[in-house]
């Protein structure tokens, strides 16, 4: 970092504090040639992750949809808004860890059902039955007899 006085490249940190909404840290610096002082900030970068579609139209990531989803999914059933976050944080967690910036929305429907499946047996089947668009009820049997096969 050079100073922003005399160009000269090294400098030392003499404070460090988050900011207000800890999505940064501000730090203090002194310049080692001509002893200014100066702030910089330090804050992670985001790269913004792209949902491929079904039709192949790209959109940006959007945990909301997968809160959305999920409280349609587990409504009039004993799962809490906090464990449906908790759920949706997850997702987006380990979308993040794979240090990828696309992904499909198929790879983001099957989390969600792997997660459900441990959360709430109802609202995964609700939730298989509009992802995977059951045609009759002889799909919906299937889907409940591998539920059960699971355990």
């Amino acid at each position: 970092m050079k100073c922003p006085y005399c160009g000269y490249s090294e400098s030392k940190v003499v404070d460090s504090r988050s900011t207000e909404d800890n999505m940064a840290i501000r730090r203090r610096r002194e310049c080692l040639k001509c002893n200014k002082r100066y702030t910089t900030y330090e804050k992670i970068e985001n790269i913004p992750i792209l949902v491929i579609k079904k039709n192949m139209n790209r959109e940006y990531f959007d945990r909301n949809k997968i809160i959305n989803g999920l409280i349609k999914a587990c409504q009039k059933r004993p799962v809490s808004r906090k464990e449906i976050e908790n759920v949706a944080y997850k997702i987006e967690k380990r979308i993040s860890n794979n240090m990828t910036t696309e992904i499909s929305s198929k790879d983001i429907g099957e989390m969600i059902m792997e997660s459900l499946k441990d959360l709430d047996e109802i609202s995964y089947v609700r939730f298989a039955s509009v992802y995977r668009q059951f045609k009759d009820v002889n799909t919906f049997m299937e889907e409940i007899k591998n539920l059960i096969a699971h355990k």
